[in-house]
């Protein structure tokens, strides 16, 4: 073990009684972080030892061990597991996660013979129980998640550890140029890197990370849920006026969107109650999904308190229900909510926090309004400004302006919405290219070099 490699173990195996400090204090909000915590660090209960012994109907010998952190990583590994499971019949799938909504979501691509548990917390005590417990034949990290002691371990072992689907953007490579002493060791001892775009793939092999191939993004390969779309689309049939969502919105985004909607308001009904939102002064229904189920009460109540009726797809029966706002708090129902809207404005882009995935979006046939900050997905940002399947504005009020004149151009929405679809689909593959990738990487696995990083 390099001496830099050694002081950040140090460091990490003094901050485990921090994390479990912030794990307590995460489970109050979301009880899923109070589960299974000695899974944190490579502590496993007897009843793990039945789901891990071999099996004879296994193809592969072993675990394909896939890591998502969060929601948006899982979304995409579930994506390529499709793939994967048609590359190797009978593959069983070891899926780790870092937060409470992905390993809920995980839960859903589970199939008999899989296990799910947390990635352990990176000291080397930790990652070498892991990887003695499960030993996986593959490691295919998903997107962002590059640790020195896992990548350590994992070459110590002979495991390929690759990172699939990743992006890379300009914050990241400064940060990982500051730390180049620990960060260039851990992307270079990776086995292979297939980026999303160029220019990924270049600041990739700037750190030092062994590029293979550009294969695109995995999220262009999504299907949306059928039937979710078709009963979004059925409840947007019977609603009288163009629907407009706030989807995936982060923390203050909403409070923007609410002070330009006051000031429309005043300025329209010469200071009447914000309550007529609904009136003719706005006659657009405003749909709210936040990005994150912990904010789904802190978002209803700063609704309530500004005034407005608020009517939750929780509490739905038939249908949405009359009122000043839409508040969508259901996981796992972005395909219902982009069926109902006629346009979306995309969280995350509005405050400086990257934005969010548009893809789902645009494979929903939901044109977007983007704000500046789109750093996490800049090229499929850039991609769909240019194909006309999205429009980048300068802040929140020309977002709600120009969305709002959309939704309520039935010719122009049309032909925009066809757009977006064509965008949608010309992207689509990279599922199938990853899956090869892995398949090929595993066939010449013998010669993966062994070392003691």
């Amino acid at each position: 073990m390099n001496a830099a490699r050694a002081l950040y173990s140090v460091v990490t195996w003094c901050a485990q009684p921090l994390l479990r400090r912030k794990l307590r204090r995460r489970a109050v909000a979301e009880p899923g972080y109070g589960q299974a915590v000695g899974e944190r660090f490579g502590r496993y209960p007897p009843p793990i030892d039945s789901l891990v012994s071999p099996s004879v109907s296994d193809p592969l010998g072993g675990f394909v061990w896939v890591h998502a952190v969060s929601l948006g990583e899982t979304r995409a590994a579930a994506i390529l597991l499709a793939a994967l499971r048609a590359q190797f019949p009978g593959m069983r799938l070891l899926l780790t996660h870092g937060t409470a909504t992905g390993r809920a979501e995980g839960e859903k691509l589970l199939q008999p013979g899989d296990v799910q548990v947390w990635l352990p917390w990176d000291t080397p005590g930790a990652v070498a129980r892991f990887l003695s417990k499960f030993h996986p034949v593959i490691g295919i990290l998903m997107e962002t998640e590059v640790w020195p002691n896992l990548v350590a371990g994992c070459r110590q072992r002979g495991v390929p550890l690759v990172l699939a689907n990743a992006r890379f953007n300009e914050k990241s490579l400064r940060k990982s140029q500051r730390l180049h002493w620990l960060a260039r060791p851990a992307y270079a001892g990776l086995a292979a890197v297939w980026a999303q775009t160029e220019d990924d793939a270049a600041r990739l092999r700037a750190i030092g990370a062994p590029v293979h191939g550009v294969l695109g993004n995995l999220k262009f390969d999504v299907v949306p849920d059928a039937a979710q779309l078709a009963h979004g689309r059925a409840w947007r049939a019977s609603t009288g006026r163009p629907v407009v969502l706030l989807a995936s919105s982060r923390e203050g985004e909403e409070t923007m969107w609410l002070e330009n909607i006051k000031q429309k308001m005043a300025s329209a009904l010469d200071g009447q109650a914000l309550a007529a939102i609904n009136s003719e002064a706005n006659p657009v229904q405003w749909l709210v999904v936040p990005r994150h189920p912990q904010r789904f009460d802190e978002v209803r109540q700063l609704l309530e308190r500004a005034g407005l009726s608020v009517s939750c797809r929780s509490l739905w029966a038939a249908g949405p229900e009359p009122a000043d706002v839409w508040l969508g708090d259901s996981l796992g129902e972005m395909a219902l909510y982009y069926g109902l809207a006629d346009v979306a404005l995309l969280g995350g882009s509005f405050a400086p926090l990257g934005g969010q995935n548009l893809i789902e979006a645009a494979a929903c046939g939901c044109p977007v309004v983007l704000g500046l900050h789109t750093f996490n997905f800049a090229e499929a940002a850039e991609r769909a400004c240019a194909a006309g399947a999205a429009q980048r504005v300068g802040d929140m009020a020309a977002g709600v302006a120009a969305a709002c004149a959309l939704a309520r151009d039935p010719g122009r929405h049309a032909a925009v919405r066809d757009v977006t679809l064509r965008f949608a689909a010309a992207h689509r593959g990279a599922a199938s290219a990853t899956a090869a990738a892995v398949a090929s990487l595993l066939a010449s696995a013998e010669n993966y070099q062994i070392d003691s990083c």
